[in-house]
């Protein structure tokens, strides 16, 4: 039963299981939660980002022993990443699509220290890795939004 609840958090209500491109299919549940469930609220924002923070690492953890070392079909880090992106991110749908696109772009180039946060044991290389990721689109996702705001002020 232990290892069922393990695998149905750490691939993201099996989300983890989708094809192609598991870290994507896995990252969208945690888009719609943000996106439906969430609302731009931004103190449950933080309370969501930092409890899926330490799910992540403890069903990280738990899966590599089911999976292997940070296993395409583990995606609960994918999900701590996605909030962490949405963090002050207004709260619109075309300012959370351009996140999401923000954050699996930077998941998948994984820009120093991503690359060698990966390299952490267990659970915590798993999910930091992400978070690093997350960083950088946050960032660049906030640029973007500015920059929109910018060229429609200007017309």
């Amino acid at each position: 039963m232990k290892n069922i609840f393990v695998r149905l958090i750490a691939t993201g209500i099996f989300s983890g299981y989708g094809r192609p491109f598991p870290g994507t299919w896995g990252t969208i549940p945690a888009l719609l939660i943000a996106f439906f469930l969430v609302k731009g609220q931004l103190g449950l924002l933080v309370i969501v980002t930092v409890i899926t923070f330490f799910i992540s690492v403890w069903s990280s953890s738990k899966a590599e022993k089911m999976f292997g070392h940070d296993a395409k079909k583990i995606v609960i880090d994918e999900w701590a990443g996605m909030f962490v992106t949405l963090l002050f991110v207004p709260y619109s749908l075309t300012n959370y699509l351009i996140a999401f696109v923000a954050f699996r772009a930077f998941d998948v180039i994984k820009i120093p220290p991503a690359a060698q946060l990966e390299n952490l044991p267990r659970g915590w290389g798993v999910t930091l890795d992400d978070i690093a990721a997350a960083f950088y689109a946050n960032i660049f996702t906030h640029a973007v939004i500015w920059s929109i705001g910018q060229i429609t002020t200007m017309q």
